[in-house]
């Protein structure tokens, strides 16, 4: 039996994380869409295309050939055969891939393969519009969030942990714009699906909110064989 699970939410909730990890613990196959559009991204910076141009965009994505691979149990991102895994966590990248994202010949470009996996087998994915867009169907949708302050201290620290000098409320200030122009792009904008589980993380621990999204996943799995009977 195939299962999905949808996991969307604005920049810094922490999806990644927490798929990476319901995918692990159920033995489903992560699929980082967000890394696939970083990759669109880095793509198009290498290109040193004007972000303000959607039509320059347009054209520059098409020789981009993006695809996910698992080696030793570790998801490889690679962009026209190179592992760029090492170079799609950047602020610039970030930036880059909020603007590109909306782009309806990249989305197109992206979705046959992401929609592919999903029915070849059970995968937890993660992104801006799993659940309203590219698995609509998807067994459990879960929307993962937390305040603007909330990501900005977590990415903060990530950024710390690295060596990196953090500017707390720049952070905060490009987290909310990257958000305003999520929920407002005319495609595909970040919103909660109608049947959607909203899961609030900015107080609960990364083992809690796994906790909770496999018991939703469990209960939805149970209820669904019940009415099967």
């Amino acid at each position: 039996m195939i299962y999905n699970i949808a996991i969307d939410g604005p920049a810094g909730a922490g999806k990644s994380t927490i798929a990476r990890r319901v995918a692990r613990e159920l033995s489903f196959v992560y699929v980082d869409t967000g890394a696939m559009y970083r990759a669109m991204a880095l793509y198009l910076l290498r290109q040193k295309v004007n972000r303000e141009d959607p039509a320059e965009i347009e054209r520059v994505c098409q020789g981009a050939e993006i695809s996910i691979e698992y080696k030793d149990g570790e998801q490889i991102v690679l962009l026209n055969g190179e592992n760029v895994n090492a170079f799609l966590r950047t602020e610039e990248v970030g930036n880059m891939a909020s603007v590109s994202s909306a782009n309806p010949e990249v989305r197109k470009r992206l979705l046959d393969l992401q929609r592919k996996l999903a029915k070849s087998m059970s995968v937890v994915m993660d992104g801006r519009d799993i659940g309203t867009t590219i698995l609509p169907e998807a067994d459990v949708k879960i929307f993962l969030t937390a305040s603007p302050l909330t990501r900005a201290r977590r990415r903060c620290l990530e950024l710390e942990e690295k060596g990196v000098f953090c500017d707390l409320a720049q952070i905060q200030k490009d987290i909310e714009e990257r958000d305003r122009r999520d929920m407002n792009r005319e495609i595909s904008p970040l919103k909660k699906a109608e049947d959607a589980v909203l899961v609030d993380s900015s107080d609960m621990t990364i083992d809690e909110v796994v906790k909770n999204i496999l018991q939703i996943y469990r209960e939805k799995v149970i209820n669904s064989k019940k009415r099967a009977e």
